[in-house]
């Protein structure tokens, strides 16, 4: 196919293959890109087509390249009805100690006592029962009941996320 043709099927077509492809998307900025990326791919081929089946190799071209459109689209999903929350959190963390010490600081003030004295401060239950005013076994108690505590707050994926 020469150039003329190739001119002279530009003018004859593009409208018409640009409604078919319009009429099936609606969508004025794709229905273009297709349209350009279907000529753009009849010139590459111009030496393959003839005058003739340029017509047909057109919308056949167009057709083909609405659908690869559609099924990448497909694929990518509506970023419009994207909730951000869904796939984001709002606090960003560094590390696990900044959450460690964020359910250190929601603990009651008798637990979180022992529990820095023992396991930040390396005291013993005794030293801490007689630093706090408590007996032995409240101490150990409050120690357990606040490990239990940031076990199920650190244990939850929402929170370490």
């Amino acid at each position: 196919m020469s150039i003329d043709e190739y001119n002279k099927i530009v003018d004859l077509f593009s409208d018409k293959v640009y409604r078919f492809v319009l009429k099936n998307l609606r969508d004025v900025e794709k229905s273009q890109d297709i349209i350009q990326d279907s000529f753009e791919k009849l010139w590459r081929n111009v030496e393959n087509v003839t005058y003739e089946k340029a017509k047909s190799y057109l919308f056949t071209t167009a057709y083909h390249t609405m659908i690869d459109m559609l099924r990448r689209e497909k694929k990518k999903g509506d970023f419009e009805n994207v909730k951000p929350s869904e796939y984001s959190h709002s606090e960003q963390y560094s590390d696990l100690k900044e959450i460690l010490d964020e359910a250190v600081q929601k603990l009651p003030d008798a637990q979180r006592s022992v529990l820095t004295l023992r396991d930040y401060e390396g005291y013993s239950y005794q030293e801490i029962a007689e630093i706090t005013g408590l007996n032995e076994s409240q101490v150990k108690v409050y120690i357990y009941r606040a490990r239990l505590f940031l076990k199920e707050y650190i244990g939850s994926l929402d929170t370490v996320i």
